[in-house]
Formats: C-alpha cells, sequence, structure tokens
C-alpha cells in the first residue's frame, strides 16, 4: 500500500508539474512574464457609430497578431459610475501578449501602422497602460 502512494504522488507531481510548465510556456513564452497592452481612446466625435467604427478599426487592424494569447476591443460601460470608476474615455482596447517580444512586434507591424493612420484623426486622447502579467 504504501508503495502504491508513493507512486501516486510522484505521478501526481509528474503531472503537475508538466501541466504548469505547459500553461506558463504557451501563455508566457518559456516561462517568461506576458505583457498587458491596455489602450484607452477619448474621440472628438464620440457618438455611438464613431466608437463603433473604431471598435471595428480595431478588431480588423490589431486582432490576430503573433503572439496575441487575448485580444478584446469595446467601449465604456456607461452604467458603471463609481467613484473609483475612471470614465475619460470612449473606446478600450485589450490585448495580452505571450510577451514583450511579441509586443514589440506589433508595434511595427503594418496592420498596426494602418490602424493608427486611418483612426488617429478623431482621438483627443490616448492613454496607454502596459505591464507585466502572469497567471
Amino acid at each position: 500500500m504504501r508503495r502504491f502512494l508513493t507512486s501516486l504522488v510522484v505521478a501526481g507531481l509528474f503531472v503537475g508539474g508538466w501541466l504548469l510548465a505547459r500553461s506558463t510556456t504557451e501563455a508566457g513564452g518559456k516561462g517568461g512574464p506576458m505583457l498587458a497592452h491596455m489602450v484607452y481612446f477619448t474621440l472628438k466625435d464620440n457618438s455611438a457609430d464613431a466608437k463603433e467604427k473604431l471598435v471595428a478599426a480595431c478588431k480588423k487592424h490589431l486582432s490576430a497578431h503573433p503572439g496575441e494569447v487575448f485580444f478584446a476591443a469595446g467601449t465604456l460601460c456607461e452604467e458603471l459610475k463609481r467613484e473609483v470608476n475612471d470614465r475619460d474615455f470612449d473606446v478600450a482596447l485589450h490585448i495580452v501578449f505571450k510577451d514583450k517580444a511579441a509586443q514589440d512586434q506589433y508595434q511595427s507591424a503594418p496592420r498596426h501602422e494602418q490602424f493608427i493612420k486611418e483612426n488617429k484623426g478623431n482621438w483627443t486622447k490616448v492613454r496607454v497602460f502596459d505591464s507585466v502579467v502572469s497567471k
């Protein structure tokens, strides 16, 4: 019985270690941290149509880049008006990259540059928050 329990513990440690290494490598690139790139746009024309146009442009130009782990774009949640909520934006972009190298590659990608060229005319303010993150 003791031999069986020892084998069970060893097998559990092996499987657990393998799963941890697999998830870290896939998400964080060889065990390194992921990079979260959050961008908040304040628009000159902040009509519903203009907001949706920018969200659509984000989806078209900024999604599915190499090394992208997560992508989302959307508008300010009008219902949340607590004192702690920063409401000084119209559209938000959220991308998590597997590592800093993937984010660096994204910054100079032609689709990213095209997005800026096509949309910057309607921006009054752009705030970028980049952070190192892990699961």
